[in-house]
């Protein structure tokens, strides 16, 4: 008699994936190692990574995170406050190396933050791989390891100054840590706290984070898990509260990251925003941003964060029906990278990043059918998915803000697809894991 099981397809043996993925790591390793040190050599940097950079010297040389005096751009607008995690990362992978003696602060990213990075990179490819492993069996993981090993936007990626490796890592270790609690529903107190500190590094290197605790600790909530709830959040408090009241000495208020999220809201909800893009792909915002900071010179940076965050609101409750189509045109530029900010990047650039995307998406849809309809569907990597968009969707799609979640996910669902293109969705995941 055939079995539901006999006609699934059942990944391969533990033992004949591990070469297969750990050939993948090596080339994933090898690739970024070579697009770093390689083919980019002495290229500009952004003002984010050079601001990145600033407070990185600063953590070494001892005057912690601050910039250099006067604190302003290029141009003459303020740098942005930044959250410590990722100048911490870099300040120590520069004092390991040997410091910033000899280091430009425009031009070329230093070889040790190249080489670090990579590696980090490589490490956020292991830990995807194994969420798609717990998610649908040995094979779907080193697919997974395999596509995001070499997926031109998570490899150039490694060789900028900027904290989306970083993050990425992070984020897929707190996946890693709650699966067990959310997909399985098993109550592991310790690993939900594990991954509560995780989440607050992460937190700290990209305020993106929130999101995802924000919907991670409803979900929690909504199934009354509330001892799992309660650990999640200790975890994040013994990270986050001695930051915040950190800031809450330098700042005079409550500021859980650092205070630039007021600026980054108004910069996707004004008459001026295109649903897409930062202010350097639409220089009209930026040009309004010093306008009003000229018009408010003696405010700190919590207050003019403040400020930022209730004119983008005023804008909202003002101009609703115009809110409501920006916020359909986030939705369109989230899904289709065609928006103005993609045509700042070179024609190579460009091209590789979006055939890319395209490449995967339509079988991540498949994957993600597929998942769902599981007995148990991995409900952690969907929820960080979740945050990313509601993410793009509360400020501004950006490939900035995608590429560290969402391209994840989608590999991770494509893959999924592969391995279950011929499993039927009644069969549980812990046998085709098995």
């Amino acid at each position: 008699m055939t079995t539901a099981l006999d006609n699934a397809q059942i990944p391969a043996p533990r033992w004949a994936v591990r070469p297969l993925v750990a050939a993948a790591l090596l080339t994933g390793l090898v690739l970024r190692l070579a697009f770093g040190l390689g083919y980019w050599i002495d290229k500009p940097l952004t003002l984010d990574e050079q601001e990145y950079l600033m407070l990185a010297q600063s953590l070494v040389e001892g005057r912690g995170l601050t910039y250099p005096s006067p604190s302003v751009q290029p141009g003459g607008a303020r740098h942005f406050e930044r959250p410590p995690g990722y100048p911490l990362f870099l300040a120590g992978v520069m004092t390991l190396s040997g410091g910033f003696a000899g280091v430009r602060g425009d031009v070329g990213v230093p070889t040790p933050v190249k080489v670090a990075q990579s590696i980090v990179g490589v490490v956020a490819v292991l830990f995807v791989g194994l969420i798609a492993r717990r998610a649908a069996g040995h094979t779907a993981g080193a697919i997974t390891v395999w596509i995001a090993a070499v997926y031109p936007p998570l490899v150039w990626s490694c060789s900028y100054v900027l904290s989306e490796t970083l993050y990425t890592a992070l984020a897929f270790a707190v996946v890693l840590l709650l699966c067990d609690g959310f997909d399985d529903g098993r109550s592991n107190g310790w690993k939900v706290w594990a991954a509560g500190i995780v989440a607050a590094a992460a937190l700290l290197t990209r305020e993106a984070m929130l999101f995802f605790l924000v919907v991670g600790a409803l979900w929690l909530v909504a199934r009354r898990r509330w001892s799992l709830a309660a650990a999640l959040l200790a975890g994040v408090l013994v990270i986050v509260l001695p930051w915040t009241m950190r800031n809450a000495f330098v700042h005079g208020g409550f500021v859980v990251g650092s205070p630039h999220g007021g600026v980054t809201f108004w910069t996707g909800n004004n008459e001026l925003a295109r649903g897409e893009g930062d202010m350097a792909a639409n220089p009209v915002l930026r040009l309004q941003s010093r306008e009003i900071e000229a018009q408010n010179p003696g405010l700190s940076a919590r207050e003019l964060d403040g400020l930022y965050y209730r004119k983008a609101l005023e804008f909202i409750s003002s101009h609703p029906f115009s809110w409501v189509w920006l916020e359909v045109r986030k939705v369109f530029y989230t899904i289709v990278p065609i928006g103005p900010s993609y045509r700042l990047h070179s024609p190579l650039y460009f091209g590789a990043s979006v055939v890319s995307y395209l490449g995967v998406l339509p079988f991540a849809v498949a994957g993600f059918l597929r998942l769902v309809r599981r007995d148990r569907p991995p409900i952690a990597l969907l929820l960080m998915a979740l945050s990313a968009v509601l993410l793009s969707l509360a400020l501004f799609p950006q490939e900035r803000f995608r590429i560290p979640v969402i391209d994840p996910a989608l590999i991770v669902c494509a893959a999924s697809w592969w391995a279950l293109r011929t499993a039927p969705a009644a069969v549980p995941a812990a046998e085709l894991r098995a």
